[in-house]
């Protein structure tokens, strides 16, 4: 009997045993990760920076000076700081209805929300510059009433709006849905209207979701190139954005102005991965 129960007892330990993969395995991805990593993401961002301070950081720093310089970034800037906070409006909207209530064309809005993310931003930017170009469906109001929109700014922040519209709204849906509707039915009971509902309930427990989101969003509104580049006409010092930008330099060959500008935007781009990182811990501390 004791041996019986001692053979089940074995039988079970060794059932819970996790497998290991032996330190050659292991040793072994890691590296090859590692190779990946510096082959593909650090090498070429340390050549970004030898590249701008070629010639030294006076040089660096008058490039960045550049009047035309200056306007890129200043409209780069102009760009994510609307159409962010639209996606971050429709995010919030989209994904309280999609995962909170039924209704009929749940499933197409869905479908909807994440065309961007199968459309090329090159035919998007196309797709604008059918509606309002100067040929295009609105092309004549627009310039019975003198509004321009492509070649201008507002043809800018609409194809990053269009682009960047799933990010807010992708990361929310599943939150929301996790979390199911009792929270909001109980506060509902208590006398809470739908609205503060939201707010004291809903919002609170997928901010960090939410915020996530809303970095991920900034990036690419900052980073577009394609539907940016068929709607703005590459005017020097106007519709330029900083991607633009730092095409327009390379292709006259001046390097250490175009990698100090994709210098710049690497910064960016790391800052918003610190910002991330961040709000990834702070998620995972939240649900510790």
């Amino acid at each position: 009997m004791a041996g019986t129960t001692r053979s089940r007892t074995t039988a079970g330990g060794h059932g819970k045993r996790k497998p290991r993969e032996s330190p050659l395995v292991q040793w072994s991805l890691i590296l090859l990760s590692l190779v990946f990593l510096g082959f593909f993401i650090v090498l070429p961002l340390a050549a970004v920076f030898t590249q701008a301070l070629e010639k030294g950081l006076p040089d660096y720093l008058a490039s960045l000076k550049e009047p035309n310089s200056i306007a890129a970034i200043k409209l780069t800037l102009i760009t994510a700081a609307i159409a962010v906070p639209i996606n971050l409006v429709f995010g919030v909207v989209a994904s309280w209805a999609i995962a909170k209530f039924d209704f009929r064309g749940k499933n197409l809005l869905i479908t909807l929300i994440d065309l961007p993310f199968a459309v090329s931003p090159v035919i998007a930017g196309l797709l604008f510059v059918l509606l309002f170009g100067q040929n295009g469906w609105f092309g004549p109001w627009l310039q019975a009433n003198d509004t321009k929109i492509i070649f201008a700014t507002p043809g800018i922040v609409l194809v990053t709006v269009f682009v960047t519209f799933p990010f807010v709204a992708r990361e929310l849906i599943p939150l929301m849905e996790a979390q199911g509707k009792d929270e909001e039915q109980a506060a509902m009971v208590l006398g809470a209207s739908g609205l503060k509902a939201f707010f004291r309930v809903t919002l609170p427990n997928v901010r960090w979701g939410l915020l996530y989101g809303v970095i991920l969003c900034n990036a690419r509104a900052m980073g577009e190139f394609g539907a940016v580049s068929v709607v703005s006409g590459h005017i020097r010092g106007l519709t330029n954005t900083m991607p633009l930008h730092v095409e327009v330099l390379y292709n006259e060959y001046n390097t250490v102005g175009a990698f100090a500008v994709a210098s710049l935007l690497t910064l960016l781009a790391l800052v918003t991965l610190v910002a991330k990182s961040i709000v990834e811990w702070r998620a995972q501390q939240a649900l510790a």
